[in-house]
């Protein structure tokens, strides 16, 4: 077994949430009057922690009035959650993965959101563990990641990073862990590659397939 413990961002990895929250955060930016960043911002912040999230998605807006933007962006996000869905053969490969690897997350969700996700998906059983933004440095400081070998006892050879964004990549490079790119989700494939990945794949099928070959 050349990767025991396999860390996977939440969304746009397992979950097809990225328009989701790139609407939401539109949705906020045009009730508050600022400028409405378009799609590819909006995705390309998706992983980060709120504060990079919005410096970058909304510059001109104050740091004074984050909390009224996340006020907003919840309001639009969670009116929407129960329309997401996992991937297609998303459960099935973290069901098969389970079998012989250890499973964990490394997301910028917040812990809430996180624990939220897991129980409304019945997927909490799959994960030996977790790191949201809101407890540790965000992506793509590789913080998680290092807190997750530590408390599953796994050196950085024996770890696979999988994402849909460079932050994910980069905090994988940043902590000497391999990493695989998920081109369904909120990056292009060339920003994912630029992070030096060991792959990209454009379906759950396709990483299903190396991860059998390879994982």
């Amino acid at each position: 077994m050349r990767y025991p413990l396999i860390v996977f961002d939440w969304d746009g990895t397992i979950i097809d949430s990225t328009g989701t929250i790139a609407e939401s955060i539109q949705q906020a930016a045009a009730e508050m009057g600022l400028p409405v960043p378009h799609d590819e911002r909006a995705r390309h912040v998706i992983g980060l922690g709120l504060h990079d999230s919005l410096r970058h998605a909304v510059p001109d807006l104050p740091a004074s009035r984050y909390n009224d933007f996340v006020t907003l962006y919840r309001k639009y996000f969670l009116a929407r959650e129960d329309t997401m869905t996992l991937f297609p053969g998303m459960r099935n490969l973290l069901s098969s993965l389970r079998e012989k690897h250890l499973l964990a997350i490394a997301t910028g969700k917040s812990r809430k959101g996180l624990d939220r996700a897991l129980d409304a998906g019945g997927l909490g059983q799959y994960f030996a563990a977790s790191r949201c933004a809101d407890e540790t440095n965000p992506k793509p400081h590789p913080a998680m990641l290092r807190e997750l070998m530590k408390e599953l006892e796994k050196e950085r050879t024996e770890v696979l990073m999988i994402g849909d964004t460079s932050h994910d990549l980069e905090m994988a490079r940043a902590a000497g862990v391999d990493a695989l790119g998920v081109t369904y989700g909120a990056h292009h494939e060339a920003g994912l590659m630029a992070c030096g990945p060991l792959g990209c794949f454009s379906t759950v099928r396709e990483l299903s397939e190396w991860l059998t070959a390879n994982g």
